[in-house]
């Protein structure tokens, strides 16, 4: 796979990284796990050069983190660039989307250091290469929490730190504490907030940008078709754009990827994922999937170069019905 730099000064990474909460949070969370699959996929991926294996300490909670650190036992841990996330926790075992856990922040210090060693232990090593703050607490000022992620640098459990769904604004007063690595946020042909401020900033600042859902939770691959075939307790089904008017709405988003996908000679997903790719070098999508054949269509989508024709259609398509959350 071709590679990139995780922002300007960071680790060696192939410019398609995997994203691992869907292998035991989110997605059929009362479905059968399959964990030695999964296993079998994150070494698939490293193989197939998607190096960046991006989890959180919330996705279970705490099961994903423990999947991840068994994947990378037995000497794959030196193949991966290993990220993780801390500030969101579970607040209860269900009473969120799809009834799944319910979540809130924590970006408390004490909370941040205490968590990085739980993270370490169920992933098996001494250090992760980015660690990310999952969100902002409201309650506690960045600064406050970014200086705890910096001590996690300093302390060499990090090399380095990043943070997610975020404005500029907030970048900038992080940054004025220790340097931003990466900052994740959702990004594909349905959700396209982040290139108006966010993206552009992080191009000039070096900074990695790593979206997550980059095939639109899977819709823009054409995998679902009604509302009916969510799996039951599925996060999705509590998401405004995969209710079933919105849902029928947005088919015709993903019939137009097909017809360009179709065109170009690749499928949906990959011009999808390819779309995400062009917007900028600094740009790591992190696909999820638990399926070996979507991992190898999904890592194959880095050779995809779409013409400006393709391009084009793809800018053009309308907005989606329905909001993200």
């Amino acid at each position: 796979m071709r590679t990139t730099t995780l922002g300007s000064t960071g680790p060696e990474v192939g410019v398609i990284g995997l994203g691992c909460m869907g292998m035991s949070h989110g997605y059929d969370i009362t479905g059968p796990r399959d964990d030695d699959t999964s296993i079998s996929v994150i070494r698939q991926a490293l193989d197939l050069g998607a190096t960046l294996v991006d989890t959180s300490d919330v996705y279970g909670p705490y099961t994903n983190e423990e999947l991840v650190g068994r994947a990378l036992a037995g000497g794959h841990r030196e193949r991966a660039v290993l990220a993780t996330k801390v500030g969101l926790v579970a607040t209860s075992p269900t009473g969120g989307p799809g009834n799944s856990p319910k979540i809130g922040n924590n970006g408390r210090p004490e909370h941040i250091r205490a968590a990085i060693d739980e993270s370490l232990r169920r992933l098996g090593t001494d250090h992760v290469d980015l660690y990310q703050l999952h969100r902002v607490d409201p309650e506690v000022p960045i600064e406050e929490s970014w200086g705890a992620m910096a001590e996690v640098v300093a302390a060499g459990k990090a090399r380095q730190i990043g943070l997610s769904e975020v404005t500029v604004t907030q970048i900038v007063r992080a940054q004025a504490v220790h340097p931003v690595a990466s900052v994740q946020s959702e990004l594909s042909l349905w959700t396209r907030d982040p290139l108006t401020e966010v993206l552009p900033y992080c191009a000039q600042q070096g900074i990695a940008f790593l979206p997550f859902s980059p095939l639109g939770r899977g819709f823009l691959a054409g995998r679902f078709t009604s509302f009916d075939d969510l799996p039951a307790d599925d996060f999705r089904r509590g998401l405004p754009r995969f209710q079933q008017d919105a849902l029928c709405a947005n088919l015709a988003i993903v019939a137009r990827v097909r017809e360009i996908a179709d065109r170009a000679g690749f499928s949906p997903a990959q011009v999808a994922l390819a779309w995400v790719v062009a917007q900028g070098d600094q740009v790591i999508p992190i696909p999820g999937t638990k399926t070996p054949t979507y991992l190898a269509d999904n890592c194959a989508a880095a050779d995809v170069r779409l013409s400006a024709e393709d391009l084009s259609d793809l800018d053009a398509l309308p907005a989606p019905e329905g909001g993200r959350y």
